[in-house]
């Protein structure tokens, strides 16, 4: 039998025929092997080092690891995060022509960590509330693409985590099943299987001492359902807003927080009633918004303001007729973005900055000045508008300081 490579990039084959593939990946030697930990699998899993990446290999049959290889492809176009397929090995065989089971090999996720390995530490309750977050926003964007797991567990996900926000990333989809679209059923089945799974090994981890004594492993279970119907009914049911309502826009953003989730990405399109709004949440890195702010408009500014800013960009530019929301990503939403910062934001901080603290950044400034609008917006039942908003401020920031003296 020949041994053969199916891989993503040509550069892969080269590096990965320097593993000892002829030997039980069970009995590979230390010198090919990484110490990182691994989390519970059916399947002997193993963590190698090819060239200058650290590679995940798992032993399985050749059908369901091609299957598992196309899915995460798949997954991979899509956008979802899951683990990244770098090749199928198949024809392996021993010194002496005895057959060997195929391998599939996926890119380790740097900074990543099985859920077991997060509990070796009693984590607070706090922290595993989170981490349950994020398994739920990655069970709606599965199925917002119409894939249904099959087996979702704590098990068959890796963590990402950097200072308090975490990030769930699909690790096995051999059971996995892509569909156009889900019909409840099939979301309500694959919920129930998480629940079941997720009490299960709550179980486990409270047999081994390792959970929290305030968390009840079946509560726990009941409760990643119930985030996660409460996070799909939010992003799918359809809103259509009068115009001048934008203010309705931030109150869906709220919700959305106020669930523990934040939004990093809002699509707004335009219909003859209004303006209909969908979201797609994810848990994101430290840093995402400062760092997208500062690629769109030049600003530096905290990762508050910048989730603030850049929500307030957003709102504009779906008023802006010549905006595309296909072309987020592209030149186009970058021009915006520079004409928001000299027709809004500069012109709103120059009309208010003479009557605040001279220490408050225009960032900070501006963010007050957001916050306003959004409580008289409230009161009135309709948007305001930033000048109003504006004239508001000064109005009572000079009323403050007067009664200060």
């Amino acid at each position: 039998m020949t041994l053969q490579i199916s891989a993503t990039n040509p550069e892969h084959p080269a590096l990965l025929l320097e593993l000892p593939w002829h030997i039980p990946l069970e009995q590979w030697p230390d010198e090919y092997l990484v110490p990182l930990p691994r989390g519970i699998s059916r399947h002997v899993v193993r963590y190698a080092r090819a060239g200058e990446e650290t590679v995940a290999v798992k032993e399985l049959a050749e059908r369901p690891a091609l299957r598992e290889y196309g899915l995460l492809r798949t997954l991979d176009r899509l956008g979802i995060p899951a683990v990244d397929p770098l090749a199928v090995v198949t024809g392996r065989t021993e010194a002496d022509g005895s057959p060997l089971e195929p391998v599939l090999i996926t890119r380790h996720l740097g900074g990543s960590l099985p859920y077991r390995s997060m509990f070796e530490t009693t984590m607070r309750p706090g922290t595993v509330h989170r981490l349950m977050d994020a398994l739920a926003v990655l069970l709606v964007r599965l199925h917002l693409t119409g894939f249904a797991w099959g087996d979702c567990s704590l098990s068959n996900t890796l963590f990402r985590r950097d200072a308090g926000a975490y990030a769930a990333y699909l690790v096995d989809a051999e059971t996995g099943e892509l569909h156009p679209r889900l019909s409840d059923g099939q979301r309500g089945y694959d919920i129930e299987l998480a629940r079941v799974n997720i009490s299960g090994e709550m179980l486990d981890l409270e047999a081994a001492g390792a959970l929290h004594p305030s968390i009840d492993p079946i509560a726990f279970g009941l409760e990643i359902e119930e985030r996660y119907r409460a996070l799909w009914t939010e992003l799918t049911r359809t809103s259509v807003y009068p115009a001048g309502k934008h203010h309705y826009m931030e109150r869906r953003i709220r919700r959305l927080n106020d669930l523990g989730f934040d939004v990093a990405e809002m699509q707004i399109s335009h219909s003859d009633q209004g303006d209909t709004v969908t979201f797609v949440p994810k848990v994101v890195d430290a840093g995402h918004h400062q760092r997208q702010l500062l690629r769109l408009t030049g600003m530096d500014a905290e990762e508050n303001q910048a989730r603030r800013l850049l929500g307030d960009l957003e709102s504009w530019m779906a008023t802006q007729h010549d905006y595309a929301p296909g072309d987020r990503q592209g030149a186009r939403t970058e021009v915006l973005a520079h004409r928001w910062v000299r027709e809004i934001f500069r012109p709103t901080v120059r009309a208010a900055r003479d009557h605040v603290p001279a220490r408050m950044d225009a960032a900070e400034l501006y963010h007050e000045l957001l916050e306003h609008r959004w409580h008289l917006s409230e009161q009135a039942q309709h948007d305001i508008g930033l000048d109003a908003a504006v004239e508001d401020y000064v109005r009572k920031t000079a009323a403050a300081d007067d009664g200060c003296t």
